[in-house]
């Protein structure tokens, strides 16, 4: 029988048993993903009131803002993960089951690691550990997947589930795999460690599920199919490895997540809404201590984005500037944008992030007098997971199904087409005061003529913020 023959056979084997064991499993029914099935330990997780937080937590932050369809949460993404890697897990078992002596413990593990690898976010999504955090603790590095490994513990003692403790061990490294590559140093089935969060190439099906998921949500469209590369993997020498013919379908991942960053992620409106709403947090920081609950989980999964909500309806004196910040937000009062550029593919490597300072260090005598405090900057990376680095040069693939070796592809082997630079870096520049508009564009515009020489930036000052500026004055 031939390898293809094969693979059907043992597939509609699969099929069949799948079936059976699914009639004793809950089911619900995703938009993505159509019926996803859960088992008795997930539902253990599920059903607490720690991960059911995550109902509360957008996936995309302040994205709805400007995306009115974005409004899913984590909930719905963590089932999608806990899909997939099961998805993922299954197709290697049943292709190289034995060879790879993939057992029960491994499965729990790798779809464990899937549904519980976000528990640790806080509000707004990573504006809380990349704008929030920073800025209140002055410079601390904590990340979700840190929290998220104390939240594993605490509901596992606060709700005594029943898990084995090496399984538990593997689920924390799977989740922390692509932040800390080490973990897979001496592990055995180091492949499992591949399907959650990759830090060896980057494919993982939490980049599969959110692509797929935040398209749909934003009413964009995606060509990139997850199936396919789900299908074509395989597991050479504790590798997982993809088929030759999948290079640009591959690539496709990475575009397109590069694409939903810079069209919705880091979309203009979305970082000044960002900005405003990491100022009204840090403000109210003094008086509701909204750091302090990363120290401890009891407390940290009563955090969520109806902090807002909590500022918002406050009577408090002290919250009065955070009130006012949130109601602009509201009103549509926001910080106004002025201008942006791409700082030159040259200067990339020694980029050294703008400040307000910066800018006001580079105003222009005939307009009104600017501080510091007047102004916001984004510096905003957008690049395919590697920095300035190609992707797909981590990736190894495979000729066909009965190669045993495993290769590397070279850029230009497949296509003159694709890129040869793989990061952006966008600085932009806002005024909290729309009356500065043109003040604050002039000397953005100075700043990058004494920076490159020559002004980078493309657009002009919106006109409409210009026109908003005169009739100020008048």
């Amino acid at each position: 029988m031939g390898a293809n023959n094969l693979m059907e056979a043992t597939s509609y084997d699969l099929a069949l048993s799948s079936r059976d064991e699914r009639r004793s499993l809950k089911h619900v029914h995703d938009n993505v993903h159509g019926n996803i099935y859960l088992d008795s330990l997930s539902l253990k997780f599920i059903d607490t009131e720690q991960f059911q937080r995550l109902r509360d937590l957008k996936q995309l932050g302040v994205s709805y803002m400007v995306y009115p369809g974005a409004v899913h949460s984590r909930f719905e993404h963590s089932l999608g993960v806990y899909w997939l890697a099961s998805e993922a897990i299954n197709r290697l078992k049943t292709y190289q089951g034995l060879e790879l002596d993939i057992d029960h413990s491994d499965t729990q593990a790798v779809k464990i690691a899937g549904l519980l690898h976000d528990l640790g976010h806080g509000p707004f999504s990573h504006m809380f550990e990349r704008e929030f955090i920073p800025r209140v603790l002055h410079g601390l590095k904590w990340s979700h997947e840190e929290m998220s490994l104390k939240m594993i513990d605490y509901i596992v003692d606060e709700h005594t589930i029943d898990i084995d403790s090496n399984t538990l061990k593997r689920v924390k490294e799977m989740i922390i795999a692509s932040e800390k590559d080490e973990v897979k140093g001496s592990k055995e089935k180091k492949f499992l460690y591949d399907i959650v969060a990759n830090g060896r190439n980057g494919i993982d099906v939490d980049k599969f599920d959110y692509i797929v998921r935040d398209s749909r949500a934003c009413g964009l469209g995606c060509n990139f199919e997850y199936q396919r590369v789900l299908e074509t993997m395989r597991v050479i020498d504790d590798e997982i490895c993809y088929r030759a013919k999948e290079y640009l379908t591959i690539h496709k991942l990475f575009a397109a997540r590069a694409d939903l960053h810079r069209t919705v992620y880091m979309h203009a409106k979305v970082k000044a809404i960002e900005l405003m709403l990491v100022d009204a947090m840090t403000k109210a920081n003094d008086v509701l201590q909204i750091s302090s609950y990363i120290n401890e989980p009891a407390q940290y999964w009563k955090l969520d984005d109806t902090i807002v909500k909590t500022i918002e309806t406050s009577t408090s004196q002290d919250l009065k500037e955070s009130r006012d910040l949130i109601l602009r937000i509201r009103r549509r009062d926001l910080y106004q944008y002025c201008n942006e550029y791409s700082v030159p593919k040259e200067n990339l490597e020694h980029f050294k992030s703008v400040t307000p300072q910066d800018i006001v260090c580079s105003q222009n005598s005939a307009y009104p007098t600017l501080n510091e405090e007047d102004i916001a900057v984004s510096n905003v990376r957008i690049d395919l997971t590697s920095g300035n680095n190609n992707p797909l040069d981590r990736i190894r693939f495979f000729e066909d199904y009965d190669s045993t070796r495993k290769i590397s592809i070279c850029d230009g082997a497949v296509s003159h087409l694709l890129p040869t630079s793989y990061e952006d870096m966008i600085v932009r520049v806002y005024t909290k005061k729309p009356h500065l508009v043109e003040a604050v564009a002039k000397a953005f515009e100075n700043f990058q003529v004494k920076t490159y020489g020559v002004k980078t930036q493309v657009h002009e000052t919106p006109t409409k913020m210009m026109k908003k500026k005169r009739l100020t004055y008048h």
